[in-house]
Formats: C-alpha cells, structure tokens, sequence
C-alpha cells in the first residue's frame, strides 16, 4: 500500500508551497513508510509515499520519462506489466527501472487516457505533462485504491486519502445527505464524501479519468 497526494495551480504559476506539499504527504506515512518524494514546478506539486514491493533499489517516485517531460506518482499495482513493458521496449522506450509504475507511465505516454483499457489492476495515478501542462487522474473501475480531491483557493487538490486535502484549506463541514445514506444504507452512494466539497472516488463502480489543463 501507498500513497499519493498533490496541488495543481489551475490559474496562475504560483510557487507550489513545498511545506505544505510535505505536510499533506506525512498523513500518509502509514501507506508507504519507506521512502517519500516529491516533484514541484510553477504549477504542480506531487508527492508520493512508499511502500517498497517491486525494484527495491530504484524505484522511487515520483517517476519520470526519458526526456522529464511526464511525471507520475501511483499508488497501486498493474497484474499485466510484465507482458506490456515488451510491447513498449520494442516502441523504443527506455527503462531505468524495473516497476510497474514506469511501465503505466511510458503506456500513457504512447496512448493518452485510451492506455486504461489495457491495464488489469488496482491504480490511482496522477501524471503531470510539462509540455502541455495538464494533469491526468485515473483510478481503477471499482475504486479499490481511492482518490479524492477538490477546489479550493485556485487550486486542485489530491490524495489517496481524505485527510490530506482537508489540509489545504478546505472547510470541514458535514455533508448531510451522506450521513443520512449512511444510516439508511450502510454506506456512502456515489462520490460524495461526508465532508462538503469533497469529492471520493472509493466506491464509485465506474472509472475516473479526467485530464485538467491550466490556461
């Protein structure tokens, strides 16, 4: 288990806050307390906690690609990378290491939002591409690894947990409607989430993807 979490500037190059990016990644110390990462430009922060299972040695996020212009934080595993990373060798990319987050990051490289319908796992990723400045999220179809985020103060905001966007800034106020699903159904519907403003993808059964583009 991992985590990731993040800040996307949606208006102007602002110097992402490296404290507060550090301080949204140490709640998730209990998903990956083996190493922590983090990549800041004018207009992204990304953060990663790991938990180190595969290339112990190299495998730190976040991940770029050969040229540094895609970076990845991902939490998850891809049951099929070891069939797909061929298929990319013989396109002609390079690997510096041998994990399955690379492999996801050089398939959307070639494949834009579409390298989802070959992936056969568990995921919540978050890709930053320098060239046209956009944002990728994506999380598997039945939301076993979570994602949640929101808008607050100019910026989205993400993380593999709920507690880490509260940091931003974001008003804790109770969501009604989800404390009466909760009662009546047992669970939270949809991606509401019990904090207004919040958005969760946990239980939602259809996948998230969505590609945000700062001006």
């Amino acid at each position: 288990m991992c985590g990731i979490t993040g800040i996307l500037n949606l208006y102007n190059p602002e110097n992402i806050d490296e404290i507060s990016l550090r301080q949204m990644l140490a709640f998730l110390r209990h998903r990956g307390p083996d190493q922590f990462g983090i990549y800041i430009d004018d207009w992204v922060g990304l953060g990663s906690a790991r938990l180190s299972i595969i290339d112990l040695s190299s495998g730190q996020q976040p991940i770029c690609n050969e040229d540094g212009t895609l970076w990845i934080v991902f939490n998850g595993e891809i049951f099929n990378y070891v069939e797909l990373r061929p298929m990319l060798e013989a396109r002609g990319h390079s690997f510096s290491t041998t994990t399955d987050t690379e492999v996801l990051l050089h398939l959307y490289e070639d494949m834009g939002p579409d390298c989802l319908n070959l992936l056969n796992g568990q995921f919540s990723i978050a890709i930053w591409d320098t060239r046209k400045q956009a944002l990728f999220l994506a999380r598997d179809r039945l939301g076993i690894r979570p994602l949640f985020y929101t808008v607050c103060d100019g910026a989205l905001i993400f993380g593999s947990e709920i507690k880490t966007i509260l940091q931003s800034g974001l008003r804790r106020e109770v969501e009604a409607q989800s404390v009466c699903d909760l009662l009546a159904a047992g669970y939270v519907a949809g991606e509401r989430t019990f904090f207004r403003g919040a958005t969760g993808t946990e239980r939602s059964p259809s996948t998230l993807s969505s590609a945000v583009k700062v001006p």
